[in-house]
């Protein structure tokens, strides 16, 4: 079975509960499906008293080595008493597997959602990604892949071809301007410093628990540039930006000096973003949750949506980054 083909139906609950009590925790409520299609992700209460999340990886995503290194990067940051959710160990060990599922556990934690748009918020948010940057900085990742074009922007862009996902009519429309984002978004992606990320670092993956954030879910943890976990922070029109911008990064440097070359790279890391999605929807489709949860993928409408979104992104690719003078800090 290959990923791109591969789906959970074979995760049954005995199957999950099985796989929990392996490791000594015993459910005694039921399992709470969370919000994840890549992996399968589930709270419960057991007999301990405790809440937990445990999360059952996608088979072939990753292999042990690369989970277990964004085990590891979590240990590390928790270390060092930077703030964000590691699996539970059991014996020095935080993957377990159960029926050819790899799987691990996580206490549960309880928050509010970070508001993006609130700066005093922002500001303990660049002050904790400096922290985790700080860190990060030490070493490289091993098995975890670095943000590339070839991934986000050329395999998507393949997977799209070749599962005709697109309408016909209207092909030479999203393809034309696809392939114009794509050649925009190159030639930046040739000279930058590389170091391990969060990765996936949205207010979907921040919790604010008692008046400070918490990050949570290091899935998608990679090797890239510095800016790709500022930047997905960032809203509204291009002053509340800027005004956004100056507060994360003052406070990031209390912590991580920031390259200033670094903020050119937001706007073409918004178009890998948006390729990258598309490609990953198209890549899971046979996956059933998919064709269920996103039924508007397949529709005429989305792909109209689409080439509108890539033309404004290419405008915005032409248009002079956002840019920080230091002696405003």
């Amino acid at each position: 079975m290959t990923q791109q083909t591969f789906h959970f139906q074979q995760l049954s609950p005995d199957t999950i509960l099985d796989a929990i009590e392996s490791v000594g925790i015993y459910p005694e409520s039921g399992l709470l499906p969370l919000n994840s299609y890549e992996n399968r992700v589930y709270q419960f209460k057991a007999d301990d008293g405790q809440r937990y999340v445990t999360k059952f990886y996608r088979p072939e995503r990753w292999s042990q080595a690369q989970i277990q290194e964004e085990h590891d990067f979590a240990f590390e940051l928790m270390s060092e008493e930077v703030p964000v959710v590691a699996p539970i160990q059991r014996d020095g060990q935080s993957l377990f597997t159960h029926k050819d599922f790899w799987f691990c556990l996580f206490p549960s934690v309880g928050g509010r959602i970070f508001e993006v748009d609130n700066l005093d918020q922002l500001e303990w948010m660049g002050r904790f990604i400096g922290r985790m940057h700080g860190v990060a900085k030490r070493k490289p990742f091993q098995y975890r892949p670095e943000i590339s074009i070839q991934e986000y922007l050329h395999d998507a862009r393949r997977i799209l071809l070749e599962k005709s996902f697109v309408p016909q009519t209207l092909e030479v429309s999203f393809y034309t301007i696809l392939e114009q984002v794509i050649q925009a978004v190159e030639p930046h992606f040739v000279d930058y410093q590389s170091q391990r990320l969060h990765g996936d670092c949205h207010s979907g993956n921040i919790l604010w628990c008692n008046d400070a954030p918490v990050f949570v879910d290091l899935d998608d943890a990679r090797s890239g540039p510095a800016i790709q976990d500022l930047w997905m922070m960032l809203s509204g029109d291009r002053q509340q930006q800027l005004i956004q911008l100056e507060t994360l990064i003052e406070s990031y440097e209390e912590f991580s000096p920031f390259n200033m070359q670094e903020l050119k790279l937001i706007e073409p890391l918004r178009a890998l973003r948006i390729v990258h999605y598309m490609g990953w929807l198209a890549k899971r489709w046979e996956d059933p949750a998919f064709p269920r949860n996103f039924s508007w993928f397949a529709q005429d409408k989305y792909w109209e949506q689409q080439i509108l979104i890539l033309k404004e992104q290419l405008a915005a690719l032409h248009e002079e980054p956002l840019t920080l003078m230091p002696g405003n800090f």
